[in-house]
């Protein structure tokens, strides 16, 4: 089992971020067919093989993601593309 651990920091505040990482999930959640479950300021993103947290702050958004055996391999690919949609997302 794989682990995925991703925080980025940003100046958006709360609000903006929110709107922000939405899009993130949006996205990610059609790429690797995840069914993400809003709470708050936090977003569960699941599916078979995959275990995922999404947690917005005021400075922060942090993702932790748990990977199963079938989806491990895929884990550096699935990391990338976190960072890539948080970094491009939050600019």
């Amino acid at each position: 089992m794989a682990r995925i651990s991703v925080e980025r920091t940003h100046a958006l505040g709360i609000e903006a971020a929110r709107v922000k990482a939405q899009q993130v999930v949006e996205k990610l959640a059609a790429q690797y067919g995840l069914q993400p479950t809003w709470s708050g300021d936090k977003v569960q993103l699941k599916r078979s093989g995959v275990d995922g947290l999404l947690e917005i702050g005021e400075r922060t958004v942090k993702v932790d993601v748990k990977l199963g055996m079938l989806m491990s391999p895929m884990s550096g690919m699935i990391q990338s593309e976190i960072e890539r949609s948080l970094d491009k997302a939050l600019v």
